[in-house]
């Protein structure tokens, strides 16, 4: 079980951290872990990388909608205001990592940060715990692929940098509303859309591949801002793009519907009337990512209008988009994972 820290202000320490933006109003909670292990690795074909790697549990962001919410239930905690405020940090994520990346099975492999949080939440601003690993990932050219919505990861800029020279890296910034106050209802802590399209912007500059993730759509609020959130992230230097439906597990729905109705009570109706919709005409209500089909016509007016704007803007796709299907075989095979960064 992770130990929780408690300490005192050091009025010693050497460093100083500030918000970029509004702080929370939850009390933060912090617990120490020694992990067993770092490196996670999946075969999904709803998951668009097979190794990812997560120094924290939970997120400060506190995004309404995000899928991992459940994840903070195996700790004995809750999938709500918990995941938000009480923060599990991996102390010995890197020398882990350095471990995992000495055996063979992963040489060559892309590395997604994270997967199931933000690498770049608060917390890394004073534990370095995201920058350690990189530093490692550097060391053993080892190709890295990052999610974030978190203006913080500007600080690795040049770090990133050396590493897309050395083996790879690309960078995702996580942006599915660009209007600002419908940001700060769903995201409340996550830095704001304008700061992450200027984000975008130095990363580029610095020589790191950047991409927007517009993930998740939001049916009934954020269809419309489509065009405009892939034109800024161009005119900031992305050159990828993908888009995922939003997906509500069951722990997720009612932190997101509390946090519609209370934030945005005119369109939470409509937001989760389209949404049910989708969902209904769906032929496999457990897929989203790149096995979304057959979610009715709305689903496919937002896609095209999204692979349109990309193929006009000259971004590239990929994640996301249908898996092609394969030849018919005496089995039928399993879909096929859908990759990422590479």
């Amino acid at each position: 079980m992770p130990r929780r820290v408690s300490n005192p202000p050091n009025p010693w320490a050497s460093t100083h951290v500030e918000w970029l933006g509004e702080p929370p109003s939850v009390a933060l909670e912090v617990y120490e872990e020694r992990a067993r292990s770092i490196v996670a690795e999946n075969d999904s074909p709803d998951v668009p990388f097979r190794f990812s790697v997560n120094p924290y549990r939970g997120c400060q962001h506190a995004c309404a909608y995000c899928y991992a919410r459940p994840t903070h239930q195996y700790l004995g905690f809750g999938a709500g205001t918990d995941f938000d405020s009480r923060i599990v940090v991996k102390l010995n994520a890197a020398e882990l990592l350095r471990r995992e990346l000495a055996r063979k099975h992963l040489h060559g492999e892309w590395l997604a940060f994270s997967g199931v949080t933000d690498c770049y939440q608060p917390l890394e601003a004073a534990l370095g715990l995201t920058r350690a690993c990189l530093e490692e990932c550097l060391a053993a050219r080892a190709p890295v692929g990052v999610v974030t919505k978190s203006a913080l990861v500007r600080r690795d800029a040049q770090l990133l940098a050396e590493l897309e020279r050395a083996a790879g890296a690309r960078v995702f910034l996580s942006i599915p509303l660009a209007d600002e106050a419908d940001a700060r209802a769903l995201e409340p802590w996550a830095p704001s859309p304008a700061l992450r399209f200027e984000t975008l912007r130095q990363l580029a500059q610095a020589g790191v591949p950047t991409g927007v993730a517009l993930s998740p759509l939001v049916p009934g609020l954020s269809e419309s801002q489509v065009p405009e959130i892939l034109e800024r992230a161009r005119e900031a230097g992305a050159s990828h793009a993908f888009l995922i439906l939003l997906r509500l597990p069951a722990e997720v729905r009612p932190v997101f519907e509390q946090r519609l109705r209370t934030a945005l009570p005119l369109r939470a109706d409509r937001v989760l009337r389209a949404l049910d919709e989708m969902r209904a005409q769906q032929a496999d209500p457990c897929a989203f990512g790149a096995r979304m089909q057959g979610a009715g016509p709305r689903w496919e007016a937002a896609r095209d209008l999204f692979e349109i704007t990309c193929r006009r803007l000259g971004l590239a796709t990929g994640a996301g988009e249908p898996v092609a299907p394969l030849e018919p075989a005496a089995d039928p095979p399993r879909a096929r994972q859908h990759m990422l960064f590479d």
